[in-house]
């Protein structure tokens, strides 16, 4: 692997090496970090705890906020989630690859340590083609914004290595990300689909699929 840890991922035809060292870092429990279509991220092997735990000291982050999991593609769900809302696959289908997070109740039978989930994870299938590329190599990986606790998300590689630095042994550097806004996140975890966070997605376009509620029922 090179020494630099920031690789070049912006030409499908020549990022190969890039995803493979990428890929072998998650293997053995490393970080990486990754462009998505909102912000890069951060990323480490969702079934792996101590490269988990290591993904939230990066950040200055506890355990009580665990990261989100991005996934390939929408049948990784079921692997992922049980219980679900009757109105989450069309939401899924409607919006993933795309900017919607949805938390669901986790499959209870993974063999993971994301943090003090209470049983429920927040899942997303970005709509970036580095990170599909990826993804579908690694499988579901832990993902959160790649800044530190309270400093500004990192809209392109360079922002991303100036606050984490060599906390993280790869930096994927797919060019700028879009920016901006963060994913629009629901609680489906209940018998409400709930809006937590309005984003990418508008209440106006969820509600054209589902009957979604506003933040606090509106």
């Amino acid at each position: 692997m090179s020494a630099d840890p920031v690789l070049d991922a912006t030409d499908p035809a020549a990022w190969g090496p890039a995803i493979d060292a990428a890929v072998h870092t998650v293997s053995r429990g490393g970080l990486i970090v990754l462009p998505t279509d909102t912000v890069y991220g951060i990323g480490a092997d969702a079934f792996t705890p101590e490269a988990v735990a290591a993904l939230l000291a990066a950040k200055g982050r506890g355990r009580q906020q665990p990261p989100p999991v991005l996934m390939p593609d929408v049948a990784t769900l079921d692997g992922l989630a049980v219980s679900l809302h009757p109105a989450v696959r069309d939401l899924a289908s409607a919006f993933w690859p795309g900017g919607l997070t949805l938390i669901v109740r986790a499959q209870p039978s993974l063999v993971w340590d994301l943090g003090e989930t209470h049983g429920t994870v927040a899942l997303r299938v970005p709509d970036h083609p580095v990170s599909l590329a990826l993804l579908r190599r690694t499988g579901p990986l832990a993902v959160s914004s790649a800044n530190r606790t309270g400093q500004p998300s990192a809209l392109d590689v360079a922002e991303a290595h100036e606050q984490l630095g060599a906390s993280v042994q790869v930096y994927l550097d797919g060019g700028p990300t879009p920016g901006g806004v963060a994913s629009t996140i629901v609680d489906a975890t209940g018998d409400d689909l709930t809006v937590v966070r309005e984003g990418a997605i508008s209440l106006e376009d969820l509600r054209a699929v589902a009957p979604v509620q506003g933040d606090a029922g509106r």
